[in-house]
């Protein structure tokens, strides 16, 4: 390796994109085309960046394994940052096994830290768990120290520990300072803000407040009788009942909830259940069947009694009713939660981060877009969708990942 080409390296290490560029910016050999790919990523060029990388990998010879695979690991960082979440993982697990057999321990690294990304972006929290597992970070340099450190807050934030996230993203700035990347330290400082915004309202006796992340975890401890809006289900410490796959009976659980001690009309609960605007004798012989099914859900949580307006909850153990609720209120809060983090998505990719179809995310998008709360640039497959961030509030709890016990 020539010193222009280490030169321009240890640039880019140091996130340096235009110094790097200043010394191979003229060459055209596979080596120099591979960091200057990775130099037009860092200045945010990613389409330029993924043609020189895949002219990089084109151009290096049959024993040269080590430098392609370094470029498809550059190109799979490329894929996750423009949330092209379609990218073949299999490219990056062959990359990932072919530098750790020739012994490049510190690239080997970062795809795994690359994968656990995906993984948390997708909300699959024990596969992330166990890629990070097989991940020591002591040997490695502080910027993939800060990055690991990262991946490990990440998935303690989606778990609700509070304690360790912050643990680690003090690990994760005393690297990212250490490394002295302004782009890293920016990353740490804003995963620093998730934990002291909102994350959720918590609504009790007709009355609401938000709360933090780490006010959301010690609810999880208490003896009342939550309804968790976040995964529809009625919990009581150790005792849960899951209505994620009946949101009529979830709908009348929350409305009684957040009205308790206090009864709530039918004519009310139609339309929160329903969306019945007037109640007719076919609305309350329905409203009868359903709130008999919720009290056959609930046997052993709360019971269900009817007063002279309508009904109202009886906990049989808990002495307060408790509703854990969205920070903002929306139809379509998943897919504005996967937007908020500022960056483009292609439907396609909402829809695999979702679990669930792309035409349903794109009349999402389009309903949104309507409202004026999304834009989009690009035409046909090369859509992108985007949103500035959700002032004041962090979107860890809007994610799909499981709560506890959830």
């Amino acid at each position: 390796m020539d010193s222009l080409i280490t030169a321009a390296a240890l640039a880019l290490a140091g996130g340096d994109p235009l110094g790097a560029l200043d010394r191979v910016a003229l060459r055209e050999d596979p080596p120099a085309l591979a960091l200057r790919g990775i130099a037009m990523a860092q200045l945010g060029d990613l389409d330029r960046a993924k043609a020189l990388l895949r002219r990089a990998a084109r151009g290096f010879g049959p024993k040269e394994a080590v430098a392609r695979a370094r470029c498809v690991v550059a190109e799979a960082e490329i894929a996750l940052v423009s949330r092209d979440l379609g990218w073949p993982a299999k490219a990056l697990d062959a990359a990932r096994a072919t530098l750790e057999k020739h012994g490049d321990r510190l690239n080997a690294a970062h795809a795994g830290h690359l994968k656990v990304r995906r993984l948390l972006l997708i909300g699959r929290l024990d596969e992330a768990e166990d890629v990070l597992a097989g991940l020591d970070p002591a040997p490695l340099p502080p910027a993939s120290r800060a990055a690991h450190e990262l991946a490990v807050a990440g998935i303690a934030m989606r778990r609700l520990k509070t304690k360790p996230a912050r643990r680690a993203l003090e690990w994760a700035r005393h690297a990212a300072r250490q490394a002295g990347i302004a782009g890293l330290i920016a990353e740490v400082d804003r995963a620093f803000l998730a934990l002291d915004t909102p994350a959720a309202r918590l609504i009790a006796a007709g009355e609401q407040r938000p709360l933090l992340l780490e006010d959301v975890e010690a609810l999880q401890a208490s003896p009342a009788l939550l309804v968790d809006n976040f995964r529809y289900v009625v919990r009581q410490q150790d005792k849960t009942v899951s209505l994620a796959t009946r949101p009529v009976l979830f709908a009348l659980a929350r409305t009684l909830a957040e009205a308790w001690p206090g009864d709530v009309s039918r004519a009310t609960l139609i339309a929160q259940a329903f969306g019945g605007r007037h109640a007719d004798e076919s609305h309350r012989a329905r409203l009868r069947v359903e709130i008999g099914r919720l009290r056959t859900e609930l046997r052993g949580l709360a019971d269900i009694g009817a007063t002279s307006q309508g009904f109202a909850l009886a906990p049989r153990q808990a002495r307060e009713v408790l509703v854990l609720a969205r920070p903002i209120e929306e139809r379509h809060a998943a897919v504005l939660a996967f937007l908020a983090d500022g960056e483009s998505w292609a439907s396609s990719a909402l829809a695999l981060a979702l679990g669930t179809g792309q035409r349903s995310v794109q009349r999402a998008l389009e309903q949104l877009g309507e409202a004026g709360k999304v834009q989009f640039f690009g035409h046909g497959r090369a859509r992108r969708w985007m949103t500035p961030p959700l002032v004041g509030f962090t979107t860890t709890l809007l994610l799909p990942a499981p709560l506890p016990n959830g």
